[in-house]
């Protein structure tokens, strides 16, 4: 037994967590070529069930929204029968799960997306570096077409339908991404919308007007409790500029905590302390993320952040690849396994679901 405060159940809405640890979401690329999960994606959730709850790997809404190849979507009947594989085999292990919703927005190419055309984002404003192809060899990013009011409008109710797909698949509930580059976040960004309509205009209020539209659409569907959203303000992955992150966060932040949603995901930067600024304007559950961008995770530093009160649940990435027991694993005090590298984004078992759980070490007994 343990102590720790990562160890303390917690109530998210009806879910009762039997500890704050969270699987934070990780592109891993074991989907069909359609985006239907494998197979073997059943058995790497269920085997981290264990954690207080999962987050999946970034799911497109639609196939206008597929970032990658081989990255899962929730758009088609298959989909929804392969996830629900998915949410069965957790659901039997004791586990909980969330679908976390990204839609690719300027990411993507038409050698790796199953329309075979330019994606199209808030801007036509590129990646800064090569991107990732189907053939597994990288290619100079595409320029992508900016969105129209229309596909803008087609992105908000592709949101809804996946996320009603998702429940019909047994998820638990729906995290919308709004981090890490992905196309809430170019809304955002200061260098990823250049609109000079309603959606951009150099207004705050016009920048976080299709991020309010997705949020309040999917709650809306699949009602709030169920609904959460990701942030990551000053994160610069892939080129995303965000030069002063407050005066945009601040009110997107107060307009989403009317909504009652169920957690807000805050990925903590060194560039813009997040959970700092924008926690006094939250009311409900917080995941922090403090691991982006720095060194993984440590118990002690998700401790810090429970203890501290900074946040309610502490989201571990990189530490539950190799290690599916990490719950026990701190508990336990026990090392962790190191990631087999290697075979991170190849499509099978090997370096995805081969990872063995901590064995305890034998009770001595007295003779």
């Amino acid at each position: 037994m343990t102590n720790s405060p990562l160890f303390t159940p917690f109530a998210l809405g009806p879910l009762r967590l039997p500890n704050r640890i969270v699987m934070a979401p990780m592109t891993r690329f074991r989907a069909a070529e359609d985006g239907t999960p494998l197979p073997v994606v059943a058995d790497y959730y269920a085997q981290r069930a264990s954690a207080g709850l999962l987050i999946t790997e970034g799911i497109w809404p639609s196939r206008a929204g597929q970032a990658g190849w081989r990255m899962p979507g929730l758009e088609t009947a298959e989909h929804i029968r392969g996830w629900r594989a998915v949410t069965e085999a957790v659901h039997t292990a004791g586990g909980r799960i969330y679908a976390q919703l990204m839609h690719g927005g300027r990411h993507g190419h038409p050698l790796s997306r199953l329309t075979g055309d330019i994606p199209a984002g808030p801007s036509a404003v590129p990646l800064p570096d090569p991107v990732h192809v189907r053939d597994g060899g990288k290619a100079d990013p595409p320029l992508p077409r900016e969105m129209t009011a229309d596909e803008i409008r087609q992105a908000v109710q592709d949101h809804i339908a996946a996320a009603r797909n998702a429940i019909e698949a047994g998820f638990d509930g729906v995290e919308l991404h709004g981090a890490n580059s992905y196309l809430i976040h170019q809304f955002l960004g200061d260098n990823t919308n250049l609109r000079d309509d309603a959606y951009g205009r150099g207004s705050v209020a016009d920048r976080i007007r299709f991020p309010l539209e997705v949020v309040s659409a999917v709650a809306g569907a699949i009602g709030a409790g169920r609904t959460a959203l990701r942030l990551s303000p000053g994160n610069p992955q892939e080129g995303m500029v965000e030069n002063d992150p407050g005066p945009v966060y601040r009110p997107l932040v107060t307009e989403v905590n009317r909504l009652g949603l169920a957690y807000l995901h805050l990925i903590d930067d060194d560039r813009y302390p997040a959970l700092a600024e924008l926690l006094p304007l939250w009311d409900g559950p917080v995941i922090a993320n403090i691991g982006e961008n720095r060194e993984p995770t440590s118990k002690e530093g998700g401790e810090a952040v429970l203890s501290e009160g900074v946040a309610d649940l502490v989201s571990y990435g990189r530490s539950f690849i190799a290690n599916p027991d990490l719950p026990e694993r701190f508990a336990a005090g026990a090392p962790l396994a190191g990631v087999d590298w290697p075979h991170l984004y190849t499509h099978g078992a090997r370096g995805y679901s081969d990872y063995p759980r901590h064995a305890p070490a034998p009770t001595r007994v007295e003779v």
